[in-house]
């Protein structure tokens, strides 16, 4: 294909989730008017820094290391927040998501391969989140882990009900559930009391503490994966693009500019979560020399006896069951969003929901299934490890093509954008290397 084709095709392709493609009408004045017009998909988005498999990193982090991995939690934010907003710029300048990108750029075996990549990566998220909810309604119901694990598979009706009546229902459904999940965790701070000190510190680097213990990297990573996700960036190219703004350059200027304030915003209030439940874990648990806790159930059975406070247990599932819930949602709608932009296949919602569901989900039930309860904290982990494992098979792209003038135009990344762009990817890279070298020495060893 030419490049000529080729850049005809970022401008006129059909748009992934067409259903909803600019069906939500932007003001054509008034600054606060526009921000809430186009706030909602970064919160979307931010569903997947604060669900459950970020959950099981940051226990296991706060558990065994304290407030000292709070800096691995600041600094994948920060990662998140530039990769995010060159996700906006690709789908806003370029009128094409990352998957159809990626189909436009490469040849059909490069594309089909990060195809199945990214549906790895979305089936090990969604076996965090598929196990997180079992275990909330576990945990708040009593009902047994695998018809937990099998409920969780009816989210796809709740999301072709929503989508039908209109996009911003599904935005204030996920935006309703993270503020349930804020106010659990918020009270959780004040039952808790942590040390204030500690979580100053707890923010600044200790990269001493991470390269010397293998364990603390394997759990850094984790919290890399789990905060960081690969699907989250095709996700945000394509529901950008659900804003009926004006499609010339001064109208996606605006529209980068609005869309990026929104995603800057959603995940600083993931940051806090995320720091939350660290620091929840850290002033329980760690404090109390319960330093191995790991697993969700074990959190939520410790808490009320540690914190001597009637409820506190509750409030933990209680979030967990709406983190769980919320990123199950958003979970469907990048598998629909992947499988559109990389195969270009045009299936009617309901059918195209289902297949995407089906494939996230049988995993989840097998390996739940064959591990049960006892293995729910290591295969959270291991989620979010293979999620970082993928990381770079969308980061690189990404760059790559926000980089690159033929496509982006006058929107391509400035000389340092494209600097810091770079070494983030290569940062992300280096770190999953480290990590298996570091796995591969203990196997051997």
């Amino acid at each position: 294909m030419s490049r000529q084709l080729a850049a005809w095709r970022y401008e006129a392709g059909v748009s992934t989730l067409p259903e909803v493609y600019r069906t939500l009408r932007v003001p054509e004045a008034g600054f606060f008017r526009k921000a809430l017009a186009f706030a909602g998909p970064g919160f979307l988005v931010a569903v997947g820094y604060m669900d459950p498999g970020n959950w099981a990193t940051d226990l296991a982090a706060g558990s065994a290391y304290g407030y000292n991995l709070l800096s691995v939690i600041l600094l994948s934010n920060l990662m998140a927040v530039l990769l995010q907003s060159l996700s906006i710029k690709l789908g806003v300048a370029t009128g094409r998501d990352l998957a159809q990108a990626c189909r436009d750029h490469f040849s059909r075996p490069v594309s089909f391969g990060l195809w199945v990549l990214c549906e790895v990566a979305i089936a090990a998220c969604d076996l965090a989140e598929v196990i997180g909810s079992a275990l909330a309604l576990q945990l708040l119901f009593g009902i047994p882990l695998i018809w937990g694990v099998c409920l969780t598979a009816l989210d796809v009706l709740l999301v072709l009900y929503l989508q039908n009546r209109g996009f911003r229902y599904i935005e204030a459904l996920v935006i309703a559930l993270i503020a349930v999940i804020g106010v659990c965790f918020g009270l959780e701070i004040l039952l808790c009391r942590p040390e204030l000190a500690g979580i100053a510190r707890g923010f600044l680097l200790r990269s001493a503490t991470i390269v010397t213990d293998p364990q603390a990297l394997y759990i850094a990573i984790g919290i890399l994966g789990a905060t960081v996700m690969p699907h989250n960036l095709y996700l945000h190219s394509s529901i950008v693009q659900t804003r009926a703004y004006v499609r010339t350059p001064a109208g996606k200027r605006e529209a980068i500019r609005y869309s990026q304030l929104d995603s800057t915003v959603a995940l600083t209030i993931a940051l806090c979560v995320n720091a939350a439940i660290l620091v929840v874990s850290a002033a329980t648990f760690h404090r109390a020399g319960h330093t191995t806790v790991a697993e969700i159930g074990e959190a939520y059975l410790s808490l009320t006896p540690l914190l001597g406070v009637t409820g506190a247990s509750m409030l933990f599932a209680l979030a967990l069951l709406a983190s769980g819930q919320n990123a199950t949602l958003t979970g469907t709608l990048a598998g629909q969003i992947v499988m559109e932009g990389f195969l270009d296949i045009r299936l009617p919602p309901w059918l195209r929901r289902l297949i995407t569901r089906l494939i996230a989900i049988v995993p989840a039930i097998i390996v739940t299934a064959a591990w049960g309860e006892s293995g729910s904290a290591r295969l959270l982990v291991l989620s979010q490890v293979m999620l970082s494992m993928q990381l770079s098979f969308a980061v690189f792209p990404l760059v790559m093509f926000t980089g690159d003038r033929r496509k982006m135009g006058e929107f391509t990344n400035s000389a340092w954008i494209k600097a810091l762009a770079w070494a983030v990817a290569f940062l992300i890279a280096g770190l999953n290397a480290w990590l298996l070298l570091q796995t591969a020495r203990e196997w051997l060893g």
